[in-house]
């Protein structure tokens, strides 16, 4: 299993950097388009909770108004939210926000593959088998993400989370990735919960 663990942080930075040396181009275009269509940074950074509940900051492009978690819905998004950017709305659409958590990757925070992360509110309401999803880092793909993404309840996510964290392998996160290719540029399903609403996790 340490073997294993040695491989998938070799296969963390490995994709990481090819990915962001890839997609430098893309980066410099949303940028763009993301001054130009709104006030305010490229990114968003906003405190989210890691491996063994240690907090950190994911990188994302920004696809909502400046201050939008003060305003509207707070931290749950809907289909139809005023605050998402024309931008934000087809960044937010092909999966491309999340592109800058690479960066994360190759920082050590978070993985190709793991549990999305999460908000420190949410953390804090962990029962004993929900906190099981904090022994691995968070990742920009997942178990949950492939069976409904934004769809789910998060006592659905919460679940695949946890059975991957039990049944994790190499073999596993390769077979992710590719579905989540798959899900998020050929299907695009689940990017926001039912009723064009995220389930807010309260």
């Amino acid at each position: 299993m340490k073997f294993q663990l040695i491989l998938k942080r070799v296969f963390d930075v490995f994709g990481a950097v090819i990915g962001l040396v890839i997609l430098a181009p893309i980066f410099f275009i949303v940028a763009m388009l993301i001054k130009i269509d709104s006030v305010g940074s490229v990114f968003f950074k906003q405190e989210r909770i890691g491996k063994d509940g240690n907090p950190f900051y994911p990188f994302k492009f920004r696809t909502m108004v400046e201050g939008a978690v003060s305003k509207g819905l707070g931290y749950t998004v809907s289909n139809n939210d005023e605050r998402i950017t024309k931008t934000g709305k087809f960044l937010r659409k092909w999966g491309i926000d999340e592109f800058p958590q690479l960066i994360n990757v190759l920082k050590g925070e978070m993985s190709l593959v793991g549990p999305r992360p999460t908000l420190r509110y949410q953390v804090e309401k962990y029962n004993e088998f929900e906190k099981k999803r904090l022994l691995v880092k968070p990742g920009l793909a997942g178990w949950a993400l492939i069976h409904g993404r934004n769809s789910l309840s998060w006592k659905e996510r919460i679940a695949y989370d946890v059975w991957y964290v039990e049944h994790w392998s190499l073999w596993l996160d390769i077979k992710i990735i590719f579905k989540t290719f798959y899900l998020i540029f050929i299907k695009q399903e689940g990017v926001y919960g039912n009723n064009g609403i995220n389930d807010p996790f309260i």
